[in-house]
């Protein structure tokens, strides 16, 4: 009962606090976002000092490589954290950006206008860097926040809200703007989407597990950050050299991520040519690699990949590859079983490019680069709350536009409807 209680505070202070986020000034919320940025290298000690009690307790309950380097914080990447709100604070001022104006034949002028959602609940897992990017975010959009992070980056995450609130209230943020559910108990998860009459969203970013709990549970609307099952076709028309570098920096570079690449098809017609060099560089990079029959006559020193590797999302330094006879095959495939995240096209004819990207149906396709540029900072938002493979309301990376909803405000000089 008692978490109960504290739970519906939290998000009853915030709907207040949702309110009065209306009267602060796009100019009080840059200085802010900067002033949080200083906040965070000035503190730089104390967060990594709390992220190796995260760090760990990982260990100790011997969680996976990927899993760790997703949860680690070190000097680079609490730069970037802070690069990334410097960046949200130099973005447009959504609010109040008017989206449409038109005068009806009656004379009423009908203004369509950018306001904030309301109350936003964030329920994540092991990425620290998402606590400050939801504030930064929420921040600039004058939206009010609720977090709830994983308990494996309890102490991590509780640094990095306590130095950006602490910034956020001393500097005239109404108190409540800003939250975060301390306990780990996940009843108080529950307890959380439940809370209908206080938040207008719930934002999970995390497993597949957590997504579908979340979306089974919720009683408020649900955006969906769904896992990351991206794939890159290698087209018979493909560029050799430039296929090797994409594919391998979409599987190498960070395989702990929801847009490296997990699936690979290639044209039959290249495959002899491309697959040995390309199989023998990511052995070099501690790769595994499962391919289909095909594949395994290519290379034989290699698993079988069976149906539940198409459906799986790695997250780590494994790869299933598969021949195609063509680009309507490796179409098919996708469509099948993707997540809706991110694709990706490598070839140099046009004709082939035109039907992929048109018929690929997801959030992000590509045509000669790699699916890691599915990030909101990489497309130039400052970050991301998430990257939703919904398609109602927001597609792909959400930043400052997609936290925002309208209204519509009406002008009129004393019209009445007579019909």
């Amino acid at each position: 009962m008692e978490r109960y209680k504290e739970v519906r505070k939290i998000a009853s202070l915030a709907k207040e606090a949702s309110v009065k986020l209306r009267d602060v000034s796009a100019d009080q919320k840059d200085k802010i976002l900067n002033k949080m940025a200083t906040f965070l290298i000035k503190n730089e000690e104390k967060i990594i000092k709390a992220n190796r009690k995260d760090i760990r307790k990982a260990r100790r309950h011997n969680k996976s490589p990927s899993f760790i380097d997703r949860l680690t914080l070190n000097h680079q990447r609490i730069e970037k954290m802070a690069a990334c709100l410097r960046e949200i604070s130099q973005l447009q001022n959504p609010i109040g950006e008017i989206i449409s104006t038109y005068l009806r034949p009656n004379g009423l002028r009908i203004i369509k206008t950018r306001v904030p959602i309301g109350v936003i609940g964030v329920i994540y897992e092991s990425r620290p860097n998402v606590t400050s990017d939801c504030i930064g975010l929420c921040l600039k959009t004058q939206n009010a926040l609720i977090l709830r992070g994983g308990s494996f980056a309890y102490f991590s995450n509780l640094a990095i809200f306590k130095i950006l609130n602490d910034v956020a209230i001393n500097s005239g943020i109404p108190e409540g703007a800003i939250n975060m559910i301390k306990t780990t108990d996940r009843k108080a998860i529950k307890i959380l989407l439940k809370q209908d009459r206080f938040i207008d969203l719930i934002i999970p970013r995390g497993g597949e597990s957590l997504i579908k709990e979340v979306t089974r549970n919720s009683s408020i609307p649900v955006i969906k950050h769904y896992k990351g099952l991206c794939h890159i076709y290698v087209d018979e028309f493909a560029d050799l050299n430039m296929a090797h570098n994409i594919v391998l920096n979409a599987k190498v570079q960070r395989p702990s991520v929801c847009n490296a690449v997990e699936t690979l098809l290639v044209h039959k017609d290249i495959a002899v040519r491309f697959l040995p060099l390309l199989i023998k560089a990511l052995k070099r990079e501690n790769v595994e690699v499962r391919g289909c029959r095909m594949t395994q006559k290519i290379v034989k020193e290699i698993k079988r990949a069976n149906k539940e590797d198409w459906q799986t999302e790695y997250l780590d330094k494994i790869i299933s590859i598969k021949v195609v006879d063509d680009e309507y095959e490796a179409i098919e495939h996708i469509n099948r079983y993707s997540s809706g995240l991110s694709e990706v096209i490598v070839t140099d004819n046009l004709q082939n490019a035109k039907l992929f990207l048109e018929k690929v149906d997801s959030a992000v396709v590509y045509l000669n680069a790699s699916s890691r540029f599915t990030d909101g900072n990489q497309f130039g938002l400052g970050a991301e709350i998430g990257i939703s493979t919904d398609k109602i309301h927001a597609r792909g990376p959400m930043s400052v536009n997609e936290l925002t909803t309208y209204k519509y405000i009406v002008i009129g000089e004393g019209q009445i409807r007579t019909s």
